[in-house]
């Protein structure tokens, strides 16, 4: 069936059809027609992915990059210039700058955790031993974090080692701030426990 907006094809005879325009596309995308929304999605998304996995290398975080992009290219339809070069390469264009901002993102999110795990080795454990009780010994405290489930243990090491708060921490494991918040809660009860710290 023929979209009834955006380009039309059905004047068009049987033998004679081309693809649509993806620049006439666009003009109708900024106008606000969804049916040539759809067509121009269908025309780019293999292209817009291809891309994006390249540049991103995740599979799953290249399709939501690419989700991303093509939604801009919705909102953005209005913008595109043809005189500055062709409606594929301005899209494509866009899905690339999605791109390298989520591989940015992860290297940023990535360095975190290692500054993080750096400070958590050469910290000494006599500082955070002191926090929780000052005459606990660094070897008891190393111990009892031992204790902890991995999740949990990660989440209090980097609280309390390398000094980030409950929201900076949710940001760098990637869970909601909820979670992250009960397993501090629990993995804290459990060290309190451990090290027989009265409250």
């Amino acid at each position: 069936m023929a979209p009834q907006h955006g380009v039309r094809q059905e004047d068009a005879s049987p033998g004679d059809r081309r693809p649509p325009d993806l620049a006439d596309l666009l003009t109708a995308v900024a106008r606000g027609d969804r049916p040539a929304f759809e067509q121009v999605y269908e025309l780019l998304a293999p292209q817009v992915f291809g891309l994006v996995l390249r540049v991103v290398r995740d599979r799953a975080q290249s399709e939501e990059v690419a989700q991303e992009a093509l939604v801009e290219v919705w909102r953005s339809a209005a913008r595109y210039d043809p005189e500055r070069g062709s409606a594929l390469a301005w899209a494509l264009t866009i899905a690339h700058r999605r791109a390298v901002d989520r591989v940015r993102s992860a290297q940023a999110s990535a360095d975190r955790e290692e500054r993080a795990a750096r400070a958590a080795v050469h910290r000494p454990f006599d500082e955070v031993a002191e926090s929780v009780d000052g005459r606990l010994e660094s070897e008891r405290l190393r111990r009892c974090l031992g204790g902890l489930t991995p999740l949990q243990r990660e989440s209090v090491t980097l609280a309390y080692y390398g000094g980030y708060s409950y929201r900076e921490v949710a940001e760098l494991v990637r869970a909601p701030l909820p979670t992250v918040k009960t397993r501090m809660r629990d993995g804290l009860i459990r060290l309190r426990d451990c090290l027989g710290v009265d409250r």
